[in-house]
């Protein structure tokens, strides 16, 4: 898959190259900061990147500002997952366009389905036509709670 760049006119950037991610802060963010992958192990991070389409979300002077990544085998299927945008680059529409790039991105067109699991994030992706399941009965999941031993309250 090419390398996919976007330039935003506050100077930001989109880009799906690899080599340009900052797989500390990523890790350091999903570990520490959200609610959903506490305390992953770095090994784990830098495992699921390296079989992702990874977007890094870049601040003018090049820092990580924010982060996608999707799961996807490019002809039928994507999942959404770790989205995030840093705490002091929020509030200025960068979700909103970290998620237009992502789906205007060319390997992820004419996709069967598109999927992700959100907390506290409905408002945005309805945005994208992300709806509820219609039905539910239908979807199965096997999970691991806890995994990476996050500590649970008693």
């Amino acid at each position: 898959m090419p390398i996919v760049e976007h330039l935003h006119p506050q100077h930001f950037r989109i880009s799906t190259d690899p080599t340009q991610l900052d797989i500390e802060a990523i890790h350091q963010y999903l570990s520490q900061d959200s609610y959903w992958a506490q305390n992953i192990p770095r090994e784990t991070v830098e495992r699921a990147l390296a079989h992702s389409l990874n977007f890094g979300l870049y601040a003018p002077d090049g820092r990580l500002a924010g982060f996608a990544r999707i799961v996807t085998d490019y002809a039928t299927f994507a999942w959404l997952c770790d989205v995030f945008v840093l705490p002091e680059f929020r509030g200025q529409g960068l979700s909103k366009w970290l998620m237009a790039c992502v789906w205007s991105h060319p390997g992820l067109q004419n996709l069967r389905r598109k999927m992700l699991a959100t907390l506290d994030a409905h408002g945005l992706y309805t945005q994208f036509g992300f709806v509820p399941l219609p039905n539910p009965e239908r979807f199965l999941e096997l999970r691991t709670p806890n995994p990476y031993g996050v500590p649970t309250a008693n």
